[in-house]
């Protein structure tokens, strides 16, 4: 139960950094973006000290070392898929242009007889 009102004050605190923003209408921009980035500073904080918050934080930094030993592509592995790619899309587009106009000209011309 004392995590369920640490959350929702953790939410509260956001909304009112948010609605801080537009309270502060007429003050300059840094005031208004602090004050929404003091709000989600305090959510934060508040939601940090509730279980579902460790969960998280653990959950964060295993996901950090799984991309960590990720096998990244090369640029240059990077830019020959990339290649590829454009290359197999062009071929598909010339091939459906192909297919579009010979339907095209089946139907309307040889069946239908329009010109």
């Amino acid at each position: 139960m004392a995590d369920k009102l640490k959350l929702a004050a953790a939410i509260l605190l956001l909304l009112m950094g948010i609605a801080g923003f537009y309270v502060l209408a007429e003050q300059p921009m840094i005031l208004r973006v602090l004050s929404v980035l003091a709000g989600a500073a305090a959510g934060i904080s508040m939601a940090w000290f509730t279980e579902q918050g460790q969960r998280f934080f653990v959950f964060s930094q295993e996901a950090w070392g799984e991309a960590k030993k990720v096998a990244w592509p090369t640029r240059k592995e990077t830019i020959q898929t990339t290649g590829a790619v454009f290359a197999f899309v062009l071929v598909m587009a010339v091939m459906l242009w192909i297919a579009d106009k010979t339907l095209e000209w089946v139907f309307y011309d040889l069946i239908l007889g329009w010109k």
